[in-house]
């Protein structure tokens, strides 16, 4: 009888032991899924902004080729809003971005206000149409901006909280960069392309 006891609880102890290590890997599959899935809902968002950015720059593009008919002597104005397209151009990420996008928005403030010492130009129809569409460009990256860094703020939390910072610390899941900028910036565009 005291073997038979004996066998029981070394096999119950065992059953236990596999129950334990089940839950272990279900936990840190299902822990490892939502961490790959959290990594790339920030990598979409992040996507969209950059497209953003890229049309918005296409926009100024433009608006520099309408506004460089009418303010020949410009150069300086010009040149900004060149290097700063470039450097939206350059493989980046949230930071590199940000700070281009400050570029590129101080780059739009100088154009913009060049072009209002030429009324023609404020006038002219394609003028007008680029300004709206640079416009709903600038209030669509403040709007991916914001949902970029709310998926963010989202992952970061779920990584550094217990239990999950185990798991994240085991599969080398860093935190992820929000994307600041300059909002002021933005506000005084927004504002003077209105």
């Amino acid at each position: 009888m005291n073997i038979f006891g004996f066998y029981l609880n070394i096999t119950l102890l065992l059953w236990i032991l596999a129950g334990i290590i089940a839950f272990i890997l279900l936990f840190l599959w299902n822990r490892y899924n939502a961490f790959v899935s959290g990594r790339n809902k920030v990598k979409t968002d992040f996507a969209d902004i950059d497209v953003q950015l890229r049309r918005r720059a296409s926009l100024i593009e433009n608006l520099v080729a309408i506004v460089r008919e009418y303010a020949k002597h410009e150069k300086t104005t010009f040149s900004d809003v060149a290097k700063a397209r470039a450097a939206l151009e350059k493989p980046h990420g949230p930071k590199d971005s940000a700070q281009a996008d400050n570029m590129l928005t101080a780059a739009l403030k100088s154009l913009f206000a060049v072009s209002e010492d030429y009324p023609d130009l404020v006038a002219s129809k394609n003028y007008q149409e680029l300004r709206t569409d640079i416009k709903e460009t600038e209030n669509l990256i403040a709007q991916y901006r914001e949902e970029y860094n709310q998926t963010v703020l989202d992952f970061n939390t779920m990584i550094q909280t217990f239990p999950n910072l185990l798991v994240a610390n085991l599969f080398s899941f860093p935190e992820e960069e929000l994307f600041e900028t300059d909002i002021e910036g933005k506000h005084e565009i927004k504002l003077s392309a209105a």
